[in-house]
């Protein structure tokens, strides 16, 4: 998925890239300078049926809810629509009631296998591990990862790990390499992950071996 609400790069992106949805937060709405209306409209558009990640802002568990339930109506949301809710006392009451009231979750800010642990067993259908963040305070963003996939296999949990925050291409080939499900991945990186300089060169010298042997106009 994408990680952004920069909608000429989201547009950009949605041209060639088999994205399966988009994530937002506030930190993102603010880098791309759009407001939340603005952004998921946009979004929408580009995205189709694919989903959307909305991050709910409210600290209680009945606000979470209502906020919630106010975006699914108010953006005329269906299956597509995920909550991202934060994994806090409150946030774990929300998501049993929003798993309830048939919204899907998000499990955000997690930072540890047991955080995660404990937000698939209160419902949630994606847990987002911040893999980078983990590893700027010499944690092992990528363990635990690996911990997470490994208790959803041993305990046949319903949730997916959607792996977040990252720096570089190698975190996510790593990630992916450890049993990830899907990851969230910033513009920039994105180009980078289909991009090789071997590929390049190799690109260049079949458009020259194919000078004069091409004879067929399309």
């Amino acid at each position: 998925m994408a990680d952004t609400a920069d909608l000429d790069e989201l547009r950009k992106l949605y041209l060639f890239f088999p994205l399966e949805g988009v994530t937002t937060n506030p930190t993102i709405l603010a880098h791309a300078g759009n407001r939340l209306s603005v952004a998921i409209e946009g979004i929408q558009n580009l995205v189709g049926s694919g989903m959307v990640h909305v991050q709910m802002v409210s600290s209680e568990s009945d606000d979470m809810v209502r906020e919630a339930k106010k975006y699914r109506s108010y953006f005329d949301f269906g299956d597509n629509f995920y909550a991202k809710i934060p994994v806090t006392a409150n946030g774990f009451r929300a998501m049993r009631i929003l798993k309830d009231a048939g919204i899907n979750v998000t499990a955000t800010a997690i930072f540890t296998q047991q955080q995660a642990l404990v937000a698939m067993k209160a419902g949630a259908d994606f847990v987002a591990p911040y893999v980078s963040r983990l590893d700027n305070i010499s944690s092992h963003g990528i363990e635990v990862v690996e911990n997470i996939v490994d208790n959803i296999l041993e305990y046949n949990l319903n949730g997916r790990v959607l792996a977040a925050s990252f720096k570089t291409v190698d975190q996510i080939y790593r990630t992916s390499m450890a049993g990830a499900h899907s990851a969230t991945i910033s513009p920039e990186l994105l180009y980078q992950l289909i991009s090789h300089p071997m590929t390049d060169i190799g690109v260049k010298q079949f458009e020259l071996d194919a000078e004069g042997l091409y004879d067929i106009d399309f």
